[in-house]
């Protein structure tokens, strides 16, 4: 596992981005499908890519490896370290490339908010290590493709009922 110290996990707006979507869903089957690895694997990563998991350990200290194989082939290694998990409402974890010591390696913090037995409010907040790696990663298309793999989600709850 990585070495907390390697993210700083100081607030800065300036290394920030924040994604939220409002999903036709009760809070537990939207946290399940972060968490539950049959979901995810069906909808995490943007539009015409799929996800295959490697590993899978989802718990706080617990680690989450997949790989997001992009419509042109190429494949993408992730890794996810778990470090807050409090069901139905919150998950935080360090997301980066399947490596030791990724230097891209970002902050998540994930809530679920309750706004009626049948939507949830999900805010998805990432903390980049330096402004400039936040806006390599905007430049990139991270917003875009965010939104893409929320709409993905969508998708696979309303499919759930």
């Amino acid at each position: 596992m990585a070495d907390e110290r390697s993210v700083d996990r100081t607030w800065a707006l300036d290394r920030e981005i924040v994604l939220s979507r409002v999903f036709d869903a009760p809070r537990d089957l939207v946290f399940r499908a972060w968490t539950d690895m049959e979901h995810f694997a069906k909808w995490f990563g943007p539009g015409g890519f799929t996800t295959t998991i490697r590993e899978a350990d989802v718990r706080v200290g617990g680690r989450l490896r997949f790989d997001m194989q992009a419509p042109d082939g190429k494949v993408y290694d992730n890794r996810i370290e778990f470090l807050e998990i409090k069901r139905p409402e919150l998950l935080v974890f360090d997301h980066g490339a399947d490596k030791d010591d990724d230097p891209g390696r970002f902050h998540v913090t994930i809530t679920f908010d309750e706004q009626s037995d049948k939507k949830t409010v999900v805010t998805l907040r990432q903390l980049h290590p330096t402004k400039e790696l936040r806006a390599i990663k905007i430049g990139f298309g991270a917003v875009e493709l965010g939104y893409q793999t929320l709409d993905k989600l969508a998708q696979h709850l309303r499919a759930l009922g």
